[in-house]
């Protein structure tokens, strides 16, 4: 089965010497194609950390990384830029949306930065906004949006590139229990469509609806659960 996700002793150092803290020791971890998996652990488990550095925002101190095949772990900061923007779609707890553009607007942001045209991002812009429900509301601004609206904007945005790994950290964090429940349903929807998500959460309620858990204590990864057949 093809991995979009492999590190190898992953391992992330915050500090020197006597003042070394350890965020990563060693992870091991393979995400395959069409997965949806759910990265849990308590606060100070390091699931941040590897949040960041498998979405490209960071490096590791040592160990290797492969995202979608491609070695990424030495890259530098402009290589890591233009890797994170073809490969990674990233859904914040706090949408992250620029509250003077329009709908379609943000979700053509990732592709302005990767260079296609005006008549291109509006058109496929429209398109996702019709995956995720909510086409009416191309030319409105984030403010006129509920919650959930607005997270699915930001779920649209990050499909903008079809990336290679869709990273959702706590996506339903700032929303109530109906509407959260809306939105995870929404990632199964194109989980079964064929994206791979990797979903960071604390919630074991919310773990328990992808379909392998993989958790973190102390900077390493517990014993993994088998991968479904």
């Amino acid at each position: 089965m093809e991995n979009v996700i492999v590190t190898r002793g992953l391992t992330k150092v915050f500090g020197a010497n006597g003042n070394a803290v350890y965020a990563l020791r060693g992870i091991e971890l393979e995400v395959a194609r069409g997965e949806f998996v759910a990265l849990v652990g308590p606060s100070g488990s390091g699931k941040s950390t590897l949040m960041a550095i498998i979405g490209c925002l960071d490096s590791p101190s040592a160990g290797t990384y492969a995202l979608d095949g491609e070695p990424v772990e030495r890259l530098s900061g402009a290589a890591l830029a233009r890797i994170r923007n073809e490969k990674v779609g990233f859904v914040f707890q706090t949408y992250n949306l620029l509250p003077r553009a329009t709908v379609s607007r943000n979700v053509e942001l990732p592709m302005l930065y990767a260079g296609i045209g005006r008549k291109q991002r509006r058109t496929r812009a429209l398109e996702l906004l019709e995956k995720v429900g909510i086409p009416e509301k191309a030319d409105r601004l984030p403010s006129e949006l509920s919650g959930g609206q607005r997270q699915r904007v930001a779920i649209a945005r990050a499909l903008a590139n079809s990336p290679a790994l869709l990273l959702a950290d706590e996506p339903t964090g700032a929303l109530d229990s109906k509407t959260g429940a809306e939105v995870l349903g929404l990632f199964q929807q194109l989980n079964r469509q064929g994206h791979t998500v990797l979903l960071v959460t604390h919630d074991p309620k919310i773990a328990a609806l992808a379909s392998r858990r993989v958790e973190l204590y102390d900077g390493l990864v517990l014993a993994p659960e088998p991968r479904a057949a």
